[in-house]
């Protein structure tokens, strides 16, 4: 009887928190403003050139600021895993520090770094270099999110490289293994768990988000984030934001079907020197 009631907090957090928004979501997305009648027109008008301009922008976006993540995080994260533990806890602490801090604080940040009166333009005007347009544009959103999210990154790889088995590693150089082939068909192999994880973690946030791109980007660079907020804040339309969103979640559901699917296809294929 007691394990019958006690999912009951869980099943009523589901269904309001979860299910309920889901539902109006799709209820919004499948009918016309101000009526209850259903139609496909919301679906319709964002497949037109202008929105899909949008949502390919906001997917190159995404998916640059993913890469720069992996290329960065990686040796960062293989980096932390090598320490002595004591200096591995002051270095993960160094990366969380930063994230105490609100979100939109840390973007703000930025605009005083990067605006043609901020710091990084006062150290080049002080070398006669002439100051650069660095803020209200698409380099400035990609920093933004590389910024934001790169601790996303680091940690899932970090602790699946932490958790390797040393013994794997000895067995290779046992075998005559280089260092270059010790990573790429042990150390690589073995991480792909964390750097799949890592790539689940930044790329969804960074195709959704509104805030970076309105702050960094000056409202000059349109995200489908920055859609979804427009039709809900500004033009009060529920129907075609919910159609926006509703394509979104599409786009991540699938994302993360794919990288799932990535992820269990290497765990069967096991290692090899």
């Amino acid at each position: 009887m007691y394990k019958k009631y006690s999912t009951f907090p869980f099943v009523f957090w589901s269904a309001f928190f979860i299910v309920l928004p889901l539902f109006l979501i799709v209820f919004y997305s499948l009918t016309a403003k101000g009526t209850i009648n259903f139609t496909l027109e919301n679906f319709s008008t964002f497949l037109t050139p202008k929105f899909m301009t949008v949502l390919a922008r906001s997917l190159v976006l995404s998916i640059k600021a993913t890469a720069i993540c992996i290329i960065l995080g990686y040796p960062m994260a293989y980096i932390i895993s090598r320490m002595e533990e004591k200096k591995q806890k002051i270095a993960v602490m160094l990366f969380v520090l930063p994230m105490w801090m609100n979100f939109l604080l840390r973007t703000y940040a930025w605009v005083a770094i990067l605006n043609k009166n901020g710091i990084i333009n006062n150290i080049l005007g002080f070398f006669n270099i002439a100051p650069l347009n660095l803020l209200y544009n698409e380099f400035a959103i990609i920093l933004g999110m590389v910024y934001n999210f790169i601790p996303f990154m680091v940690f899932p790889i970090y602790t699946v490289l932490n958790k390797m088995d040393e013994s794997l590693l000895e067995a290779a150089r046992d075998l005559g293994a280089s260092t270059t082939q010790t990573f790429l068909k042990v150390i690589l192999p073995l991480s792909i768990p964390g750097i799949v994880s890592g790539i689940t973690m930044v790329f969804l946030p960074a195709l959704s988000t509104f805030v970076i791109s309105s702050i960094l980007g000056g409202g000059r660079v349109m995200l489908i984030g920055n859609l979804v907020q427009e039709q809900f804040l500004v033009f009060n339309n529920w129907n075609f934001g919910s159609a926006i969103s509703m394509v979104l979640m599409a786009f991540i559901i699938v994302s993360m079907l794919i990288l799932n699917r990535f992820e269990s296809e290497d765990s069967r294929g096991g290692i090899g020197i």
